[in-house]
């Protein structure tokens, strides 16, 4: 498995557009999104990866074949974050795994990718209704080296409904 993480250059956005598709449609069932008009998914924050000095937007490949993408956001001060009491705290808006690289250890090592990469407080969302992704975190969190998790809760408000999970790296 040669999986490697990169940042999407802005010339390349087309293939996170795409990916998003992908990522909106396997998503659905759990958060509701619908086709537009013109058969697809609104991702009103696309433009943002790029404009926004916060944001990364990572392409994962596994033997040089695309095989998803995650939207990171460092360093967000405290009063941005769902849970996160520290002073800032990385967050992963979105982490998507094609279904072909899934239960191969891809997802697993994106996620240990980042947080060597990106040290520090950590702030992971899930949907409500997606109980595998939940899952997922959860392990990925205990079986992280000294990983465990500072907070868990399930949040309902106006900018988010699901649970967060906060930890150190």
């Amino acid at each position: 498995m040669d999986v490697t993480l990169s940042l999407i250059p802005y010339e390349d956005k087309s293939i996170l557009q795409n990916l998003m598709q992908l990522y909106r449609y396997d998503s659905s069932e759990f958060d509701g999104h619908v086709l537009n008009r013109h058969g697809l998914y609104l991702y009103k924050y696309l433009d943002h990866q790029w404009t926004d000095d916060y944001r990364r937007p990572l392409l994962v490949k596994d033997g040089g074949e695309i095989a998803g993408f995650v939207l990171v956001s460092l360093d967000v001060p405290k009063e941005f974050t769902k849970l996160s009491t520290a002073e800032k705290t990385n967050v992963i808006s979105d982490f998507f795994i094609m279904r072909k690289y899934r239960r191969r250890g891809v997802g697993k090592k994106v996620a240990y990718s980042l947080f060597e990469q990106y040290r520090g407080m950590w702030e992971v969302r899930q949907t409500i209704g997606n109980q595998a992704a939940q899952m997922f975190w959860k392990k990925i969190i205990h079986e992280y080296p000294d990983g465990h998790i500072h907070k868990e809760e399930l949040v309902q408000n106006d900018s988010w409904h699901g649970p967060v999970l906060v930890f150190l790296s």
